[in-house]
């Protein structure tokens, strides 16, 4: 066992966990992950609460009450995700409080049917950071064009938001002006910026996965050489736009008046081609003030044989530039790529949380007291 996991954290890059379970709370599972292997935070989706409240019995006692209530699916689901997201909050606030606010930040995300709803999003985004009350909670809000909106009134309400499922270098700059829009509006209010946080999740994974299809349908040479680059060089280039609209005039007037940076945070990064080295959006995306959110099969590979040789970010511009173009000059188009990804993104974690409504009416049926 190396101590990968040290190295990258002494590089900046912030490692959170992509896994919650009530599970992982009780059996002190996520406080060991604390200590022993450099987790300073927690995202969570539809998906993961999913899978966490369909197995096991974890959830039986919380839900047995709600069943005796006869309280809404939608309420259920509600009540048991942000009970985990405040216990696991809890358990990192140690983390939040040493880091300033910075880490130890646990991720909920709103209702991903109102992807496509702005002012459904603010409201929903206000009840979960009613609903969790703690600090360290971050509102997860997919990068919409609807959302872009709401991420600015989220914020400017003094509410920490993740920025979800971004793909795009174009939609990435746009989500960045939304947030320092946000700030702006929280500064004209009297808020604190201090303790205003947000990351942008930029997924990695997805990119090559589609565009290795496209690449491996042409079956040319000049195809198999572009495959397995595009993901690295877009999560790349997003960091070059960090650097420079962080960088900016506008952006120095919320420095001065202690605004955080908008930290980019690399999603997705299990590898989903095994030809691929598991550790490969891990070892290849270091680069200061980044978090890098892994599922627990990427933070054990880390772990167990990461190769972190310092930034892999910072120098690689020009590179991967070339390497879009490569992929574009092969007739398969950014844009169009990039977009599919939004709207599958979105597709699935709706997809997902009907079938967490599904599983919980399930057990909140087959908890129910019987009549009589």
């Amino acid at each position: 066992m190396t101590d990968a996991l040290k190295r990258l954290s002494d590089e900046g890059v912030a490692i959170w966990l992509d896994d919650l379970s009530r599970t992982r709370i009780t059996t002190g599972n996520l406080a060991e992950l604390i200590d022993q292997q450099h987790v300073v935070g927690v995202t969570t989706n539809p998906s993961i609460f999913q899978k966490a409240i369909s197995q096991g019995s974890g959830y039986d006692a919380q839900l047995a009450d709600l069943a005796v209530r006869k309280v809404t699916v939608e309420e259920a689901v509600r009540m048991i995700t942000t009970a985990d997201v405040r216990d696991a909050a809890d358990i990192l606030r140690p983390v939040f409080d040493a880091t300033q606010g910075q880490d130890g930040r646990v991720s909920i995300e709103v209702d991903p049917r109102l992807a496509h709803k702005t002012e459904a999003t603010i409201a929903e985004a206000k009840q979960l950071a009613w609903l969790v009350d703690r600090p360290n909670t971050l509102i997860k809000i997919p990068a919409t064009k609807a959302g872009l909106p709401a991420i600015t009134e989220t914020i400017g309400r003094g509410i920490s938001v993740n920025v979800t499922l971004i793909f795009s270098l174009e939609r990435y700059r746009e989500v960045m002006d939304a947030y320092i829009s946000g700030l702006e509006k929280a500064k004209a209010a009297g808020l604190d910026l201090s303790k205003i946080h947000s990351v942008a999740s930029f997924f990695v994974s997805r990119v090559d996965t589609e565009i290795d299809k496209r690449l491996d349908a042409l079956g040319t040479p000049e195809a198999k050489e572009a495959r397995g680059k595009a993901a690295l060089a877009n999560a790349r280039l997003a960091y070059e736009a960090y650097e420079e609209v962080f960088a900016s005039d506008r952006w120095a007037a919320l420095d001065r008046a202690q605004a955080n940076k908008q930290r980019p945070l690399w999603a997705s990064t299990g590898v989903k081609d095994p030809a691929y080295k598991d550790t490969l959006y891990v070892d290849e995306l270091v680069a200061p003030n980044t978090v890098n959110t892994m599922p627990e099969a990427t933070l054990d590979a880390t772990a167990d044989h990461g190769a972190i040789t310092g930034d892999t970010v910072r120098g690689t511009y020009d590179q991967a530039r070339a390497d879009l173009a490569a992929v574009a000059a092969l007739g398969i188009s950014y844009d169009d790529v990039v977009q599919q990804l939004e709207d599958e993104g979105v597709e699935k974690f709706a997809v997902s949380w009907n079938d967490l409504l599904k599983s919980t009416e399930a057990e909140l049926k087959r908890l129910a007291p019987s009549e009589g």
